[in-house]
């Protein structure tokens, strides 16, 4: 890791650090927010590996634009 990368990640760690101190202060679970929202992405992104199978496409045949529209369909299906 060169100097640069070493401080890129010494500053995101720094964040990170400063994000779970700022959701225990609000009396969050940081480890279950995290696992949550993890497994929202999982889903998320299940959903568009289904759109594209369904459109003979895997991920790496999709444009960025595609799959962000398709990311937000996703997103959308899940509001009630």
């Amino acid at each position: 890791m060169g100097a640069d990368q070493a401080k890129t990640a010494a500053e995101v760690g720094d964040l990170l650090f400063a994000v779970v101190n700022l959701a225990r202060h609000l009396g969050a679970n940081p480890e279950g927010i995290l696992r949550d929202t993890n497994r929202k992405f999982e889903r998320r992104f299940a959903s568009i590996e289904r759109a594209l199978a369904a459109r003979g496409k895997s991920p790496k045949d999709a444009s960025l634009a595609e799959m962000d529209a398709l990311w937000d369909e996703a997103k959308a299906a899940e509001k009630p």
